[in-house]
């Protein structure tokens, strides 16, 4: 319990530093500032697997599944990669949502902020609940196996490269539900999420932005989980690797969402990513697939993904320019 409880004091202390001192004041944050934050965020979750395999090499962390420190690293890593990988397709609705309200860039990142805060309270409580799942009831493998192959299926054959583009925040159920119950602003003020307006509280469309994005998270959580489940059932590795994607994922979006054209064959990374974790998860009671041929599988899904990406792109560049 020390360390979990060490673990979120570092991750809100993280977040602290970020908001009160180096995003103190409201700013449009340029392309060098979120290639340096991407890299910090990435280089932390990935060294983070060095401090994953003392911990469970000294016995400092509850060890259920019985895994040796080599075996928690990598565990870990696969996991991360997993759930960075399945977060673009967010990173592409948290676009929408932004776009659709007119959110000010200099504004993004508080809502992005405190919506991290709201993920490490709903992953918890979806880690937990998914755990517990799969270790009292054994056909759960089969059922969440299933779902993420019927997710990657679904995924492979969606005519656009982003089927979320028919996405409309602003008739979404869930806006349309906070419209009811309390009265909302037409315009931001600042960076404020309510403003009173004759003597009523109104909520701004900052508020209704941090919203739809915390819904969304636990929409896209119901992949990932089950994603990750499929690798390990140790809740600290499957925690920690949740957070720390979403801790990247933040800087991401500030670093692909101008970009995310460029990748539009990752759609097929996801798809192999995802069938290939539910079969694995399908599986694992009558066949156990080494640690590092897992990571293996999803490394080199990703770099095809990216590699295939940006060769098309730059091919029609090449067209564009021609005409």
């Amino acid at each position: 319990m020390l360390i979990w409880i060490l673990f979120l004091l570092m991750i809100l202390g993280f977040l602290a530093l970020d908001l009160g001192v180096f995003n103190k004041t409201p700013h449009i944050i340029s392309n060098r500032e979120t290639a340096i934050w991407t890299s910090v965020w990435v280089t932390l979750g990935l060294g983070f697997s060095l401090v994953i395999y003392q911990l469970y090499l000294h016995a400092l962390v509850p060890n259920p599944t019985k895994l040796s420190p080599g075996n928690a690293m990598l565990k870990y890593i696969t996991g991360y990669l997993v759930e960075l990988s399945l977060s673009v397709d967010n990173i592409f609705v948290i676009a929408v949502i932004f776009t659709s309200f007119r959110i000010p860039q200099k504004y993004q990142h508080r809502v992005l902020f405190w919506g991290i805060i709201g993920a490490l309270v709903f992953r918890a409580l979806m880690i937990l609940f998914g755990v517990l799942l799969i270790e009292k009831f054994d056909w759960m493998a089969y059922v969440f196996g299933a779902f993420l192959v019927y997710t990657a299926i679904k995924m492979f054959l969606s005519k656009d490269d982003h089927a979320d583009e028919e996405f409309n925040p602003k008739k979404s159920g869930v806006f349309r539900f906070v419209k009811r119950i309390m009265p909302v602003t037409s315009k931001t003020d600042g960076e404020h999420f309510f403003v009173r307006k004759r003597h009523i509280l109104a909520a701004t469309p900052l508020f209704i932005v941090l919203i739809l994005i915390e819904f969304t998270d636990i929409l896209f959580a119901l992949d990932s989980i089950p994603a990750i489940i499929a690798i390990t059932t140790d809740p600290f590795l499957v925690f920690t690797s949740n957070i720390f994607a979403i801790l990247g994922l933040r800087s991401m979006y500030f670093f692909l969402s101008n970009m995310l054209g460029k990748f539009s064959k990752l759609k097929y990374s996801l798809t192999v990513i995802l069938t290939f974790v539910g079969i694995k998860l399908i599986l694992k009671e009558h066949y156990h697939l080494p640690e590092w041929a897992s990571l293996g599988v999803i490394a080199l899904s990703l770099a095809g993904g990216i590699i295939w990406s940006l060769k098309s792109s730059q091919s029609n560049d090449k067209v564009t320019n021609v005409h």
